[in-house]
């Protein structure tokens, strides 16, 4: 028998791992593949200094931490590049998650991202070398006149985004130059907003699985994922689900989720680069057991089959197609069948059906147990005022009850 071991790289968060570890320990299956036996360990990583050429124990990690932790970011690289560690994300295009590049490459590919501009930060560092290097070769600009040329609303935000930091609705001069102002010393996207807009589409993404999600940002946290099964037809389903697995394969991304707007039926993908995609218990709710299910059958599948680590970029096919004189449907079909590749998806549905078919089962009972109930009651405690802990509790006990309805064998 063989041990393939998950590793944890978390940072404050408590309620998807402990839920992860409960389902690993009431699962915990002996998977029989390619002559060998295997089961599968989780372990919670410590953060410590380490040699470079250190060996590790560790098959796959799935990383909440180093998108803005350096030092277990160095690690990561590391257990990549010297013990064949499968990541979950890919540290090494991290430097795309900072938005700009992937709209860029998105724009490329001929995906409907909106008019968007780069703008120089409002004030540089108080330095002589950067005072001469602006009077000698930076232009001077009109800003309100590039608002006036893109037009409103517009969005201005920072160029490496990351959890709506720094986000403005202009809407006029005033609140252009007042958001500006703010930035500081921020490199700004500048981006024509899409308002009056259908429905707002937030696609969460593991692996091939995708789970498309109407989404309200003017909610608070706990608000924002709308229950709706319907809320796309058929086509505009497919396609938000091309453009994330397509995204998500670009870069080398495994665990990511990506914002679209509808409106008029354009498809608009305006946030894609999410390094730890939010999976609160107290944001997903009724989706989050489909997440932990989703995010363990994808991390077994990737230990036990030897998945290798996928770090190296190959963009040439990807602009092969976004350069050609396809339509923008045929470019999505060429797009997923890249996508598809990308992520063994037809392998993974086959290793999910023979290996892993009562999985879906495990995680309904699990949602029911006393276990899980902590799990819920812990996060709201921690999350929320204590005079709504009662309200949310039960508000967030009801809609899981709805799922284990709803999704009963």
């Amino acid at each position: 028998m063989l041990t393939k071991k998950i590793g944890l790289l978390l940072s404050d968060e408590l309620d998807w791992p402990d839920a992860f570890e409960a389902l690993a320990r009431a699962y915990n299956p002996t998977i029989a593949y390619k002559r060998q036996k295997y089961q599968v360990e989780v372990e919670r990583i410590r953060i410590h200094p380490f040699d470079l050429r250190a060996p590790t124990t560790y098959h796959l990690v799935i990383d909440r931490l180093a998108w803005w932790y350096y030092q277990p970011r160095e690690w990561l690289k590391k257990a990549a590049l010297l013990n064949d560690v499968y990541l979950l994300n890919n540290p090494f295009t991290f430097q795309s998650m900072e938005k700009h590049s992937a709209y860029v490459a998105m724009i490329r590919l001929g995906l409907n991202i909106p008019e968007t501009w780069l703008i120089p930060p409002q004030r540089g560092p108080d330095t002589q070398k950067y005072r001469t290097t602006v009077a000698r070769y930076q232009d001077g600009f009109d800003l309100g006149s590039l608002a006036d040329f893109i037009g409103y609303p517009l969005y201005m935000k920072p160029f490496d985004g990351g959890g709506w930091r720094g986000v403005s609705h202009i809407t006029d001069r005033e609140s252009l130059y007042r958001a500006y102002e703010e930035s500081a010393t921020t490199v700004m996207h500048l981006q024509k907003g899409v308002d009056d807009y259908d429905v707002f589409v937030r696609a969460l993404a593991i692996g091939p699985q995708v789970m498309t999600l109407k989404y309200d940002p003017s909610q608070p946290m706990h608000g924002r994922y709308v229950i709706d099964h319907n809320f796309l037809d058929a086509e505009k389903g497919r396609e938000a689900r091309i453009i994330t697995k397509t995204i998500n394969a670009f870069f080398r991304w495994d665990f990511n989720s990506c914002e679209a707007i509808l409106k008029d039926g354009l498809l608009s993908p305006i946030d894609f680069a999410n390094a730890c995609p939010d999976i609160a218990i107290t944001s997903l709710h009724y989706y989050f057991p489909w997440a932990i299910k989703s995010l363990y059958a994808w991390s077994v599948f990737c230990a036990v089959t030897g998945r290798p680590p996928q770090i190296a970029m190959n963009l040439a096919p990807y602009f092969k197609i976004g350069d050609s004189d396809m339509s923008y449907d045929e470019k999505l079909t060429a797009y997923e069948k890249l996508a598809d590749d990308h992520f063994q998806t037809e392998a993974f549905t086959e290793f999910h059906a023979k290996h892993l078919s009562h999985l879906d089962e495990a995680m309904w009972h699990l949602a029911q147990t006393p276990e899980f109930d902590h799990i819920l009651t812990h996060t709201v405690r921690a999350t929320f005022p204590p005079h709504e802990h009662d309200r949310f509790i039960a508000h967030f006990r009801g809609l899981l009850a709805f799922w284990v309805q709803a999704e009963k064998p």
